[in-house]
């Protein structure tokens, strides 16, 4: 494959974001919340430890909560002679707390059972709630759609055919062929695919425990005001604890480990992070270089199979509660090796599309070596082309993958600098190249 298009986004044209989801009604009460009054206490406790003396204001802005719900914990807080007022201004909002030794003392003992002093989070039935509400089984790809995002790009229509279904059935495929035949690349332009803005928590309560989800470096947030209303839309103004972003998609490769998979406790900060399949809940769930982990690939799979077959997992906390959170994914297993050699029949089947991505036409294979070419300032030469394919690949039975190209033309790239010149495609530059990147028998 081969990019030809101009840069949208990293070069990866998107479909419009759509919205499907819009900021839930701002809580006004307590209950409203869904969290326990003594949580609540708990942790503006904690916060007040870390910031000292803070204003109701600075505290709801912290909490993403609002002062009307603030003021019935911290009027409670004075009662118990938790904290004080240590400053009023000329309104409501401009009044600074801070914790009373005895309040300090209470704090530390919060502080030894969890350090989260974050935002505040959203209770799990809501986040299994709006989960649902945007899963991304209700999205609709048509052939136009695939066209235009793959526009430019070198893939075989029938691939493109093969994945503009899969997208839809909202099952799992699996991506396989030899290394370098662009399945990576594919299943990161899958993105593109996704279409209408989701809800995110910053983290989600269980009990007493915080699981963080929200992660800047995978989710991609948009500005409320961007987002067209959507069904979730209350009609006021927008509860901050959850995040308006893109459909994500989240890649794990061969770092995977059946651990990773389960909740990240956290012993110096005593609170979890989710795992990358929940981060990727209402978006894609890549496995990349699948059989290349640590772990035997049958036990990876095996995890899979309930979350594939029931559309949910079943996670633990350190106390051995154990709960449902949803499995709304669409995941992508892809592989250079034989599926047959990775996992068993009746696992193969509970995968809705098995796409083999193998090694290009001539007509294929020079088409991205002339996008490539394009994209490094070199003149495309149908002579060179012609030497590259006959003098290497038919010589030294080299598949055409759709790697090599890009790999090739940045060896004489290289050399250009090295040599304080212009990259120029030539016979010799091209030999050069390939003696380079491929060892010699």
């Amino acid at each position: 494959m081969a990019n030809e298009s101009s840069a949208r986004r990293g070069g990866l044209e998107m479909l419009p974001p759509r919205a499907e989801a819009s900021l839930p009604a701002l809580p006004r009460t307590i209950e409203e919340t869904g969290l326990d009054f003594l949580f609540l206490v708990e942790l503006v406790a904690k916060i007040l430890f870390v910031r000292g003396q803070i204003s109701l204001v600075d505290l709801s802005s912290h909490l993403k909560l609002p002062a009307t719900v603030l003021e019935d914990v911290l009027a409670f807080m004075r009662t118990e002679r938790l904290c004080e007022v240590t400053r009023r201004g000329a309104n409501d909002g401009d009044v600074n707390y801070q914790l009373t030794d005895a309040g300090r003392q209470r704090a530390i003992g919060y502080l030894m059972r969890s350090q989260y002093a974050g935002i505040a989070p959203v209770p799990l039935d809501a986040y299994c709630a709006i989960v649902e509400a945007q899963t991304v089984t209700g999205l609709k790809v048509t052939r136009e759609d695939v066209h235009r995002i793959f526009a430019g790009e070198v893939v075989k229509p029938a691939v493109l055919d093969q994945v503009g279904a899969a997208m839809n059935s909202g099952r799992a495929m699996f991506l396989y062929g030899p290394a370098g035949s662009g399945k990576t690349y594919l299943a990161q332009r899958l993105r593109g695919l996704l279409t209408g803005a989701v809800l995110i928590p910053h983290a989600i309560a269980v009990g007493n425990e915080i699981i963080q989800v929200f992660d800047p470096l995978l989710h991609e947030a948009i500005e409320p005001a961007a987002a067209e209303p959507g069904p979730l839309d209350r009609g006021v103004a927008g509860d901050a604890r959850w995040v308006l972003c893109r459909r994500p998609v989240v890649i794990s490769g061969g770092e995977l480990k059946l651990a990773m998979l389960d909740l990240d406790y956290d012993e110096s900060t005593r609170f979890y992070q989710a795992p990358p399949h929940v981060k990727a809940n209402n978006g894609i769930y890549v496995v990349d270089d699948l059989g290349r982990q640590l772990v035997a690939p049958r036990d990876l799979m095996n995890r899979w199979i309930v979350p594939l077959d029931r559309h949910v997992d079943y996670l633990s906390l350190r106390t051995g509660h154990r709960f449902i959170v949803p499995f709304d994914v669409i995941v992508v297993f892809s592989t250079n090796l034989r599926p047959a050699d990775l996992v068993d029949e009746a696992f193969l089947r509970r995968l809705g599309y098995k796409i083999y991505l193998g090694p290009l036409s001539e007509e294929e294979y020079s088409a991205v070596f002339r996008g490539v070419c394009a994209e490094f300032g070199m003149a495309y030469s149908e002579e060179f082309m012609t030497h590259l394919l006959r003098n290497h690949h038919d010589r030294e039975n080299k598949p055409r993958l759709a790697c090599y190209p890009r790999d090739i033309l940045s060896q004489l790239k290289d050399f250009a600098i090295y040599e304080r010149a212009a990259p120029q495609l030539t016979a010799e530059a091209l030999d050069r190249a390939w003696h380079n990147y491929f060892i010699s028998e």
